[in-house]
């Protein structure tokens, strides 16, 4: 069924269609009507889940630990602030290896205070263990939230799926809404291996020893074997991705770009990279800079956390130019994506000149001329840029 639906309402729908058991809500700008779609939904019937209002995000996600280490499917919402008040918490959801979806409608994090949007908050909170995926459009959200559960519960790691705010979660756009009998296949009920259950008592993440515990028949590892686990686990869950976008696209038809999306890439001397719905903006920028014989191509990272590294690297190797845009940095070093690309190059013998573009941060608005020209200068004098960040829109 064809609808017409912000970006909130279709995260919403792929909630509902995911059959989550237990919705945690407190409302933050711009993520507000999702949780609000979701009460409708639950209010109305349509949707057989606990709706639980709490005081603060940081009792949001204590909520999802509590539910999923009870063997529920959890998910909650938020933004910017809030997602940093989350901060611990969203530490122990990786830790615990519970599989809780949350949606994060990107914006500026204060002070001084924004509601406007960039990827700061997400990007700042990259390295907690959570599973990042970033959606495009309207049909990414919802296919990537229905996707995320999978995903979450295959690999006993939370996932969030991030998308602008306003620039997409207030935006009315047309997407599908799959038949609820076809994510009922795709999505199997959520079956833990672990969980609470007073017929079966256990211990749940109880404090762990620098060492392996001894005698423990290797069911009590130490810190450090817990932290490589999650790691390791983390990387392999990029293939399980692939897998499961495969079974996606097969049972509903779309598809096939779980980790990147690339747009004029196959013959191109040139790559612009980016994250969020800025990839489609400067796809119009492209097609310019083809009609006038440029070969540039833009890839948008789909998935960041855990970073895929080998297909960026496939995509990149051998180009003239990766030209990456950010909506966010690492304070005092560059931009967070820029860093992950040069690292991940950093071995490549067909290693292209990397350059680093720092736009729309807090809001501000990102003109297809500054794109164009920044893309020209990048495309017309590669070796003369430079390792420095240069920022576009900037006032002083």
């Amino acid at each position: 069924m064809h609808i017409i639906e912000s970006g909130n309402a279709a995260a919403a729908t792929g909630v509902k269609l995911a059959r989550a058991q237990v919705i945690a809500a407190y409302p933050i700008t711009p993520q507000t009507p999702l949780t609000e779609k979701l009460s409708e939904f639950v209010e109305s019937k349509e949707l057989d889940a606990e709706y639980i209002l709490v005081e603060s995000e940081h009792s949001a996600m204590a909520v999802c630990i509590a539910a999923s280490t009870a063997g529920t499917r959890a998910f909650t919402a938020t933004s910017a602030n809030g997602l940093l008040y989350m901060s611990e918490q969203l530490h122990w959801a990786a830790g615990a290896r519970l599989p809780i979806v949350m949606c994060v409608p990107n914006r500026g994090i204060g002070a001084p205070w924004t509601v406007w949007n960039d990827q700061q908050d997400t990007i700042s909170q990259r390295d907690v263990g959570w599973i990042q995926i970033y959606a495009n459009d309207h049909q990414q959200i919802i296919d990537s939230v229905i996707k995320a559960f999978r995903l979450a519960q295959t690999v006993s790691i939370p996932v969030m799926v991030c998308y602008d705010g306003y620039l997409l979660s207030h935006t009315y756009m047309p997407f599908d809404q799959p038949d609820q009998s076809k994510v009922d296949s795709f999505l199997p009920a959520f079956v833990p291996a672990h969980f609470l259950d007073p017929e079966n008592p256990g211990n749940f993440n109880a404090i762990t020893l620098p060492d392996v515990r001894p005698n423990s028949d290797g069911i009590a590892p130490g810190y450090i074997e817990i932290r490589s686990n999650l790691h390791e686990d983390l990387r392999a869950a990029l293939d399980t991705y692939i897998d499961i976008d495969k079974e996606f696209e097969k049972e509903f038809g779309r598809g096939g770009n779980p980790l990147v999306e690339e747009y004029e890439c196959d013959d191109a001397d040139f790559v612009a990279v980016c994250i969020g719905s800025l990839s489609y903006q400067l796809r119009d920028v492209i097609d310019i800079m083809r009609n006038d014989g440029v070969k540039i191509g833009v890839m948008g990272v789909q998935m960041y956390r855990p970073f895929p590294d080998k297909v960026i690297v496939d995509a990149l190797s051998g180009k003239k130019c990766a030209i990456v845009f950010e909506k966010a940095l690492s304070y005092g070093n560059q931009g967070a994506l820029y860093g992950d690309i040069k690292s991940a190059l950093y071995n490549s013998d067909k290693r292209p000149f990397v350059h680093n573009y720092l736009l729309g941060l807090g809001g501000r608005e990102i003109k297809t001329q500054q794109l164009l020209d920044a893309l020209t200068e990048s495309c017309t004098s590669p070796e003369t840029i430079g390792d420095t960040p240069r920022w576009i829109g900037l006032k002083l």
